[in-house]
């Protein structure tokens, strides 16, 4: 999908603002990742650039491409902060200081730091730039995240091994801003204070080269004779993935400012179906908190988008072995991600979709965008672009029409079931 594609799109809503409800903030590995979720509802998105982030393996962005991000973020009221969040060895801090004035130049909002030499250097030579601390330096008391604050920063991001009575005394003893994750990957060290990856390939966990050796699957032995049954899987030790959509009150009222969502290198699909389902839980709290009450679609829609089991990571208790990924499991909900809406046809019910992954007559289909908007079908009659029938999208972005049942709208999301 072509990026001008999304840029192209009217807006319908005009700008958002959010400063009185905790902002929403999504990950965005790429551009056209960026608009989706800026389209979808984020309030605020992080990416990477080229230099001193920790998701090298990402579709980071050139100075170019952010700027037409920021760009495309200011027509929703969004923001956009640029993770640099590597521990740097010295030969790492040569160029830091140009890099930083290229991203303020850029227009880019805040930089996510976790190193002391960036995130004074920051505060130096691109004072527009807010900074923000990374997860990465493992902030879980409120003297540490005092400390922060008294060194300029306005808004910490708490390690992920915080407890909700934890963040709740933080707020309640130092005025700044709270970010923390709550939703996706967790990692099986201290905040991603990792050296498996280093030793295993020789690529640096904290410079952006995880290989997430913890996601690989093991045989266990025992003086070189392995202990393993006959038949067994090897195993993983991958921690489960974490999920705050049934305590959104919770996170609400212990005072957090930033929700975000965990994922960089996850696809259109996932980012668009998380944010989309934050995004309304969020506004329906504040919207009226008496009457709030979850609703079963969000929970079922989060795991269409799921790729591993969930849990809610330290936030009310230690996760004990039970939180872990021994072997494979089932997909919590068992739907892939299909196409994406590019155009409508109100007069004659027809879809112009580019295609993702095959889809062909007969499928269950659902057709899902912004705000909640959702349907669900089989499709009966599909044809190419000149109007011939077909009997399968196999080809990788091809453009098909597709017969619809209830109207749909360009950048709406396909995702068929399996």
């Amino acid at each position: 999908m072509s990026n001008t594609l999304i840029q192209d799109m009217p807006l319908k809503q005009g700008k958002r603002q959010r400063l009185d409800k905790p902002e929403l903030l999504a990950p965005a590995g790429s551009l056209e990742k960026l608009k989706f979720a800026v389209h979808y509802g984020a309030d605020a998105v992080y990416i990477g650039g080229q230099k001193y982030g920790l998701r090298s393996n990402a579709d980071n962005f050139s100075f170019e491409e952010m700027r037409e991000g920021v760009l495309f973020a200011e027509k929703y009221g969004a923001k956009v902060f640029v993770a640099t969040n590597i521990y740097a060895h010295q030969e790492d801090l040569d160029g830091v200081a140009d890099y930083l004035r290229e991203l303020e130049n850029a227009g880019i909002a805040a930089i996510i730091a976790a190193d002391p030499a960036i995130v004074e250097m920051a505060q130096q030579v691109a004072p527009k730039l807010e900074v923000h601390l990374s997860t990465q330096q493992s902030t879980m008391n409120w003297q540490a995240v005092q400390f922060w604050k008294e060194e300029g920063l306005p808004r910490v991001v708490l390690a992920r091994e915080t407890t909700m009575e934890e963040i709740r005394e933080i707020k309640a003893r130092v005025d700044v801003e709270i970010e923390v994750f709550i939703h996706g990957a967790m990692c099986s060290s201290v905040s991603g204070r990792c050296v498996l990856s280093n030793h295993f390939t020789d690529r640096d966990s904290n410079r952006g080269g995880c290989c997430q050796s913890c996601r690989w699957k093991y045989d266990l032995h025992a003086d070189e004779q392995s202990v393993m049954e006959p038949g067994h899987n090897p195993f993983t030790m991958g921690s489960k993935d974490l999920c705050m959509i049934q305590h959104i009150p919770d996170l609400i009222e212990a005072g957090v400012d930033s929700f975000k969502i965990e994922g960089r290198m996850k696809s259109i699909h996932y980012v668009a179906s998380v944010v989309n389902v934050y995004r309304q839980a969020i506004d329906a709290y504040m919207a009226d908190p008496e009457g709030y009450r979850l609703r079963p679609e969000w929970v079922e829609d989060i795991g269409k988008a799921a790729n591993r089991p969930l849990n809610t990571g330290f936030f009310y208790a230690v996760p004990g072995a039970e939180e872990h990924i021994y072997e494979e499991e089932e997909k919590p909900a068992p739907y892939d991600f299909a196409a994406i809406v590019t155009d409508y046809d109100e007069a004659t019910g027809f879809a112009t979709v580019q295609q993702r992954s095959p889809f062909r007559p007969g499928m269950e289909i659902e057709f899902f965008g912004p705000g909640g908007r959702q349907s669900f079908q089989t499709i009966v009659e599909m044809t190419d672009m000149e109007g011939n029938p077909l009997a399968v999208a196999r080809h990788p972005l091809q453009k098909v029409r597709i017969k619809t049942e209830k109207p749909v709208e360009p950048l709406d999301l396909m995702r068929k079931k399996l």
